[in-house]
């Protein structure tokens, strides 16, 4: 069985289990009505999952995804890894223990003995015979939620919609076990004041026909079985482990970082679990799962000798166009000694699991817009601190909304200066509209800004902008958590020199004839000139647009 059938066959068996476990919760919640109520929605409930379709697929999925869940621990050669995944694994490996004394007291009690498991026989020994396992079947279904919780919010952060909707299923995810409680809480008093009526528990117990002594020691023995069959498992996979761990220590491999850092593992090991066991920072959105290519890395030396990328790989390769000497850190088991480097850094965030291969370092044809704030300096002389960061904020504030909201990437914010990057995704072209929009959108926002600040202000804001689109290379650059995305090269020099020009021209806007060009907007209209850029052979074509809202 390939990883990728393995990953849909356990994703499968946990959607049946997440769907089980919501209508669940929401039979408990009808509690709130009535103990009748909960009664009614139990027999819907038993019409879907103890039919002979609903029994296959329910306690199928229980077995397939408990089943894998040892078999992936198994294949994880280290087991360190995020608290996130450590909290699932956890979680996941104790509910089997924690949910056979009510599998065993409800469904194989009916199926062995024919009880029938209603809600005021189950309430009634949860809150009047034996309170002590009602507070434990309680904190079992909370176990069961939060670890299905963190499986459904670790898959669907990497779908673009998700940050969209994720607190109105944050929302949903508190709101239903808490009804599910408060159902139960109110069913429970409703049983305990039945209780009390006689004859009640009689007529009950004729009903529901509970298990007599000697049946109840059959079902009790049921449970000690499975608990250590259970128990057997997971020591198997501890010895297996183990076992494992001895016969590869007879050859281990090295896998070198850049710093001279590196570490011996045996082979068998993942890129991204020889980074855990070393203790080397690595990102990994999804947790190792090949979900995404954030522990992507480049091979320095030894691609040749790595095995070939597998489909699942080479899917999430290809998806971010990755470069030939690129690989999945968590999917790639080096069989000789191997040099690589990570390409994004360990703080990267489910945002940036998919983006394309540029964010790594490419070159692109893009506009790159710089504009300053003219006078500020002098400005800020006369005024308190907290005032000059005040009004900074603002500045930066409404610049910032313009760039974004046009569709370009603010990167920079040094002194009073901005510089944005528009099309790197969609083109230059785009990136050209792009940034005219933003540069008429800045003028008009900081004339907002000024009339509403013009009692603190000597005199209006007044900004200069300069435009220039072509070639540069564009990637994540920096150091340690100081990581952002930024262009180099000839096209963010020239545009920086083009907002310097606008004190010179006393303009608002200077813009190269590249970028009219690209834009496919007539710019003729406006003053056109011929600058020298420093460091550069031959002059720079520019139209200068004294006022920004006069563009086309």
């Amino acid at each position: 069985m390939t990883p990728v059938l393995i990953r849909r066959v356990r994703l499968g068996a946990a959607f049946v289990l997440l769907t089980y476990l919501i209508l669940h919760f929401s039979n408990h919640a009808l509690g709130l009505i009535s103990l009748d109520a909960m009664e009614t929605g139990r027999r819907w409930f038993l019409a879907i999952w103890r039919n002979p379709l609903g029994t296959l697929a329910l306690y199928g999925a229980i077995t397939v995804h408990g089943v894998l869940a040892l078999w992936l621990l198994y294949q994880r050669r280290s087991l360190r890894m995020p608290s996130w995944e450590a909290a699932q694994y956890g979680l996941g490996l104790v509910l089997p223990a924690l949910l056979a004394t009510h599998v065993v007291g409800t469904r194989i009690a009916w199926w062995q003995v024919g009880t029938e498991d209603r809600y005021a026989r189950v309430l009634l020994g949860f809150w009047v015979v034996a309170p002590e396992r009602g507070i434990w079947q309680t904190i079992t279904l909370l176990i069961a939620w939060i670890h299905a919780c963190i499986g459904v919010h670790y898959w669907l952060r990497f779908r673009r919609w998700y940050p969209r909707v994720v607190m109105a299923l944050f929302a949903g995810a508190l709101l239903l076990p808490t009804l599910a409680l408060a159902g139960y809480v109110t069913g429970g008093h409703e049983v305990v004041t039945l209780a009390r009526t006689p004859g009640w528990r009689e007529e009950l117990a004729r009903v529901t026909h509970p298990p007599s002594p000697a049946q109840g020691a059959v079902l009790v023995q049921i449970r000690t079985r499975f608990l250590e069959v259970y128990l057997a498992a997971l020591l198997a996979v501890v010895v297996a482990r183990g076992a494992r761990r001895l016969w590869q220590r007879r050859r281990s491999i090295r896998v070198s970082y850049p710093g001279d850092r590196f570490v011996t593992v045996p082979v068998g090991f993942t890129i991204l679990e020889a980074s855990r066991v070393a203790g080397i920072p690595h990102a990994s959105v999804c947790g190792g799962r090949g979900r995404c290519s954030t522990c992507r890395v480049r091979v320095v030396h030894g691609l040749g000798d790595l095995p070939a990328a597998r489909e699942a790989e080479q899917r999430v390769l290809a998806r971010v166009g990755a470069a030939p000497d690129v690989r999945l850190a968590c999917q790639t088991c080096p069989v000789r000694d191997v040099a690589v480097a990570p390409l994004l850094a360990p703080s990267i965030v489910p945002g940036d699991a998919h983006t394309a291969d540029v964010r790594q370092g490419r070159e692109r044809e893009l506009a790159v817009l710089f504009a300053d704030l003219r006078g500020f300096t002098r400005m800020a002389e006369h005024k308190l601190p907290y005032d000059v960061v005040f009004v900074l904020n603002r500045y930066f504030e409404t610049v910032g909304t313009a760039i974004t909201q046009a569709g370009g990437v603010t990167n920079q914010f040094t002194g009073d200066g901005v510089m944005a990057l528009f099309g790197i995704d969609v083109g230059p072209a785009a990136g050209c509209r792009q940034a005219l929009a933003a540069a008429r959108a800045m003028v008009e926002g900081l004339a907002s800004l000024s009339a509403e600040l013009a009692g603190d202000l000597p005199a209006p804001l007044r900004i200069g902008i300069g435009i220039h689109a072509g070639a540069a290379v564009v990637g994540r650059m920096g150091w340690g958590q100081s990581f952002y995305l930024t262009a180099v090269g000839d096209t963010v020099h020239v545009a920086a020199r083009l907002e310097q020009a606008t004190k010179d021209y006393h303009a608002e806007l200077v813009v190269s004839e590249d970028v009219g060009r690209y834009a496919g907007i007539d710019l003729s209209a406006f003053r056109r000139d011929d600058l020298a850029v420093r460091n550069r052979a031959g002059r720079v074509p520019v139209r200068v647009i004294t006022r920004a809202r006069e563009l086309p």
